[in-house]
């Protein structure tokens, strides 16, 4: 069938369909990949310049998808993410006569594309051809979001328009303390396995993952906070408390638990009890929109200093930069602690305003993808996660040959524990990749963080120097770190920040490589620790006369496991 014929035939079929009164016309759109020329699955905003309104096309054949999204925050009314995802088929939309301008996204590794059109008389057809500028599968790499609440009948045009990989839909989710997940009345409506489903041989979901949301707890509004568990195998009938019982079950059926957003009331003093194995650093808080939740839960302590950097007034919950180093923070104080919690990222796409993805972590999945060895990877470590930026390293120890000469032999990526009997010299080397640069280089830092501290940036003296590839629309910033003294135990990670002229951040930031240096383990910051017994402290005062004196019992057991760790800490 040729084009003129297909666009006649829907010509023919929308007027017959339409009022005679109504005054819109059609407009056609195919979106392709720029390179193959092959449809493809996509986001797309289409909006009136004239009012701003929101259009929401359809597919045109029966047997492609639309899904419309439409979320408003609550919190601020000026981050709203409307959007419909379409299937790799074309759609059609019925607007008034007018100008108007689509945008069309996909995921991380695509460019946007942005369409300006006028609609007058005759039917419009759209191409919109949308260029890819870095292909991490082909690399090894394959994202997921963690943690989402979409529908699954709506998952599969979801993930293929943002390429997600791995999708963790909360099937089950309770807000009640006593409530549990298998009975709550915010579940997902249908019936739900063990087994992963695939959309394609590279895109699956999975259907076990649930949520203990606790805002009522002892009879009352009360808010406790958030955990998530995912890839655990039977659902969860019991209520959040005891928390080591819900630790051990998970654990026992292979789930990986989430501690959820740094700032919730219990995130902190809950994480000795609970043994959490990942942590929410990008998280349903970063949104492509305008931040929206601001000033809420627990502000971030003094010795963060985020308003001293210029980041915010300091509660670290005000602007987008002070949010995203406040999780930065908590993880490092949690990591330097001996908590050896593992990146994870999602966005709760479903219930706020921001697409599946948005924030996503990419799991190394060597020899091939399989579900299998994306969930053992997130597990591992073997993993980094971003809000935009990609960024893959290796590091170790490195070696001299004989004659004195440096060799760069490092082959061990994120996550990768190394251990050694003596003073460690650890060597990294990597790249970080930025799409489409509209912001000078300044604007683009890659920085290594040991044990909490950034003691090199990309403008400091042992970076490599910064490289362009026109070709692939790509922008890079090659990096060494070389000889960084490690005399006792440690960790070493990489972040990269891309900071907007109007305050916005985007980042990507691997998970940690660990050194295991004999006789000579970590020890936490004295700052650190006192807090995280301050803030078990003011946790168990907060429950008292809330909670049962045997759920209160497991924060005094907690905060007798920070007070054991503050001991040691100088």
């Amino acid at each position: 069938m040729t084009s003129a014929f297909r666009l006649a035939l829907w010509l023919t079929v929308a007027l017959c369909a339409r009022p005679a009164f109504a005054q819109t016309v059609p407009v056609y759109g195919d979106i392709v990949d720029a390179d193959t020329g092959k449809p493809i699955a996509a986001r797309l905003y289409l909006r009136s310049d004239a009012d701003g309104k929101w259009h929401f096309p359809k597919s045109v054949p029966p047997f492609g998808s639309a899904v419309r999204y439409e979320k408003r925050s609550g919190f601020n009314t000026n981050a709203a993410e409307f959007h419909t995802t379409l299937s790799a088929h074309q759609w059609v939309a019925e607007l008034p006569p007018g100008s108007y301008t689509a945008l069309v996204e996909r995921g991380k590794e695509y460019l946007p594309l942005t369409n300006r059109f006028t609609v007058a008389t005759k039917p419009v057809e759209l191409r919109l051809p949308i260029k890819r500028w870095v292909d991490m599968a082909a690399r090894g790499w394959f994202s997921g979001d963690a943690h989402n609440h979409r529908a699954p009948a709506e998952l599969e045009t979801a993930m293929l328009a943002e390429d997600v990989n791995v999708a963790l839909p909360m099937i089950d989710w309770t807000t009640v303390d006593t409530v549990p997940p298998a009975l709550s009345d915010k579940n997902m409506k249908g019936s739900f396995g063990g087994q992963p489903v695939f959309v394609d041989p590279t895109h699956v979901w999975y259907p076990r993952n649930t949520e203990y949301e606790i805002f009522r707890s002892g009879g009352k509004q009360h808010t406790l906070g958030a955990l998530l568990i995912v890839g655990h195998k039977e659902r969860f009938d019991v209520p959040v408390f005891p928390l080591k019982r819900i630790s051990e079950r998970a654990h026992a059926e292979g789930g990986l638990i989430d501690l959820e957003k740094h700032n919730w009331n219990w995130s902190v003093p809950i994480v000795p009890v609970l043994k959490p194995d990942l942590f929410e650093l990008a998280n349903n808080h970063h949104w492509r929109v305008e931040f929206g939740v601001r000033n809420w839960a627990v502000p971030a302590p003094a010795w963060m200093k985020l308003a001293e950097r210029g980041l915010g007034n300091g509660s670290g919950t005000d602007t987008e930069p002070a949010w995203t180093h406040y999780g930065f923070e908590t993880y490092y104080a949690l990591l330097n602690c001996g908590f050896r919690l593992k990146p994870t990222a999602g966005t709760a796409n479903g219930v706020h305003p921001v697409p599946l993805g948005f924030s996503r972590v990419y799991v190394q999945c060597n020899g091939g993808f399989s579900y299998e060895k994306w969930i053992k990877g997130l597990g591992e470590g073997r993993s980094f996660v971003t809000t935009g930026p990609m960024i893959e390293a290796t590091g170790g120890f490195p070696e001299r040959a004989d004659d004195g000469r440096f060799l760069m032999t490092l082959k061990s990526n994120h996550g990768a524990v190394l251990k050694s009997s003596g003073k460690a010299n650890f060597s990294l080397f990597g790249r970080s990749f930025f799409g489409a640069p509209k912001h000078p280089l300044a604007s683009y830092r890659v920085e290594l963080v040991h044990n909490g501290q950034l003691i090199e940036s990309s403008n400091g003296p042992n970076w490599l120097t910064s490289t362009k590839d026109e070709d692939s629309a790509q922008f890079g910033i090659t990096f060494m770190a070389k000889d960084v003294e490690m005399t006792e135990s440690g960790w070493v990670a990489v972040r990269c920040l891309q900071i907007s002229p109007d305050g916005r951040i985007r980042f990507a930031h691997t998970a940690p490589w660990w050194v295991e240096i004999e006789g000579k383990p970590l020890r936490p910051k004295r700052e650190q620790a006192d807090w995280f017994v301050q803030r078990t402290e003011e946790e168990i005062a907060r429950n008292t006369g809330v909670l049962s004196a045997e759920q209160l019992a497991e924060f005094h057991e907690a905060l007798a496991a920070w007070k054991k760790i503050q001991a040691s800490a100088r």
